[in-house]
């Protein structure tokens, strides 16, 4: 096959919400459907021990939550789908806008019950200040929810998007009957009974009919008459162009726990779904069609396996063809590497792949050389923006429990904050290491791992730090900068890369910072 079908082949996309939104279960559920596994864990049922194929770190399992983006990838209807499960949860939210540097397009859940929630509002934000064209899936219709309507007007006004609704529910909860498929005109009858099969759709050119009433009842074929003519006199009508741009948002219901309207959505994304983009970088905008390689990791996971203590690279293939075995240039290093075993995902399962193409996403195994951000190319000189670092939220000084495995402490520390879970501060007056996270749920994480993969115990210790703020002075040797050095000597700490961060207590702290010494600038993320 030739090097452009491949490309035109593949879809890489992103699935978000708020935790508990069914994202998981429609991870799941879209491999059922290709095919790629044979029966779907429930997620939050802990009898069946198997649990979701997409969550592989033993505390996803006991907490039921995804805590890190996992990579998946399968084969339905001769594309090749890559599929990015990433955690719903506040707290691990800088993963989950990484990830968004790496897919072209967007899955986004809602619940019915709940609508929209504020952390489905954030991760929008970021897609449509990207442009990435989003399709909105409706989950859990066979629970009690709010009125379809209601919960199209609210997408429209919270999370500021344009939609268009290309299925539609026949009734909710109790009442739920199916979906009508308005984008290929069918019919989908639910059956809470055959929850592991897929119904088949009957196909309804003109719903006018009074067949409609025999299979559905009189009551709920007019209602539904009613509401398919609103739509289409309300909302505007679907064109692939505008969703591509970011400018519409088709929108499908159904209930991912029960199989329900999962196939509509994978058989209707397939086809509108852009294959990989251009993207951009800070020299130029580098197309998907070059033949010449480059590549950036946006994440980093380690011990994928804890036997080996591995770490593993993951690459976005942006354009050109990944080689197993090929020499690239690593750019911050400006040296040659080659890759023995580039491996492809299916959740833990991995292989190793000869050839990867853009859009899918190569795991390669390393020793500490790659940063999230760092990129791949053929020899040119590139760096692709837009994968910063946050400022944290929450900070605690990082203390040795068990003082025979100080090694192994500082080892699983350096390790778990290349993988970008949490930023380490070590303060410039004393030494003491500071941990930052977003959330407090990712002490815990690291805790659990440095206990569990590294074998080290450590403790914590509140430090009342409001914001991290980078350096950056207009010139290291006036008097200024040497006098802010000494009067806020007690909160300058350097960050794993040796950048200078002033450790502010407040924001009024801040601001008169700023006024007192107005030469050095202070910033909230890393990438200034």
């Amino acid at each position: 096959m030739s090097f452009l079908k491949e490309i035109q082949r593949r879809r890489t996309f992103g699935i978000i919400s708020h935790p508990d939104a069914g994202k998981t279960t429609l991870t799941e559920k879209l491999l059922l459907f290709g095919g790629a596994i044979q029966e779907a864990g429930a997620v939050k049922n802990n009898k069946i021990k198997k649990g979701a194929t997409s969550d592989f770190m033993e505390i996803e399992r006991q907490r039921g939550i995804s805590v890190a983006t996992s990579v998946l990838a399968f084969i339905y209807k001769d594309k090749k789908i890559n599929i990015l499960d990433t955690p719903g949860h506040k707290d691990f939210a800088e993963d989950t806008f990484r990830t968004l540097t790496a897919v072209d397009s967007v899955i986004v859940v809602i619940d019915v019950a709940k609508g929209v929630e504020e952390q489905t509002e954030k991760l929008v934000e970021v897609c449509r200040m990207r442009k990435i064209p989003m399709i909105v899936f409706i989950n859990k219709l066979d629970r009690e929810g709010k009125d379809a309507f209601d919960l199209l007007d609210e997408v429209e006004q919270k999370l500021g998007l344009k939609v268009t609704p290309l299925s539609f529910p026949i009734g909710m909860g109790y009442d739920f009957k199916g979906i009508y498929n308005i984008y290929e005109k069918k019919l989908n009858l639910f059956s809470a009974e055959n929850k592991q099969t897929v119904s088949k759709g009957i196909e309804f050119t003109d719903i006018s009919t009074p067949e409609l009433d025999e299979i559905i009842g009189t009551k709920p074929a007019e209602t539904l008459r009613e509401e398919l003519e609103l739509v289409s006199e309300v909302y505007p009508t679907f064109n692939k162009e505008e969703y591509l741009n970011g400018e519409i948002q088709p929108v499908f219901f159904g209930s991912a726990l029960n199989n329900f309207g999962v196939k509509e959505l994978l058989d209707c994304f397939i086809e509108i779904a852009p294959s990989p983009q251009p993207k951009k970088s800070e020299e130029r905008l580098v197309d998907s069609k070059e033949e010449k390689l480059t590549g950036f990791v946006f994440k980093i996971h380690a011990n994928m396996d804890p036997n080996h203590r591995n770490r593993l690279a993951f690459i976005k293939i942006v354009s050109g063809i990944f080689k197993r075995n090929a020499p690239y240039l690593h750019v911050r290093l400006n040296k040659k590497m080659k890759f023995s075993s580039p491996n492809a995902f299916f959740a833990e399962k991995k292989e190793i792949v000869d050839e990867s193409y853009p859009g899918d996403i190569v795991g390669i195994q390393d020793t500490g050389n790659f940063k999230i951000g760092d990129t791949l190319t053929e020899g040119e000189l590139l760096n692709f923006k837009g994968i910063p670092s946050f400022s944290p939220e929450h900070f605690r000084y990082v203390n040795n429990a068990d003082p025979l495995k100080s090694k192994q402490l500082y080892k699983g520390l350096d390790q778990l904050m290349d993988e970008g879970v949490a930023q380490l501060f070590t303060l410039d007056l004393n030494g003491r290491k500071v941990i930052g996270t977003v959330g407090a749920l990712q002490y815990e994480v690291i805790q659990y791992r440095l206990e569990h993969e590294y074998g080290a115990k450590c403790s914590y210790e509140n430090l009342p730090v409001y914001k991290a703020c980078w350096v950056e002075p207009e010139d290291p040797k006036n008097e200024e900068f040497k006098e802010f050095k000494r009067v806020k000597q007690r909160f300058l700490a350097k960050d794993k890369q040796g950048q200078l961060v002033f450790l502010a207590d407040s924001a009024f702290t801040i601001q008169m910072t700023q006024s007192k010494f107005p030469s050095v600038k202070l910033h909230f993320t890393s990438e200034f």
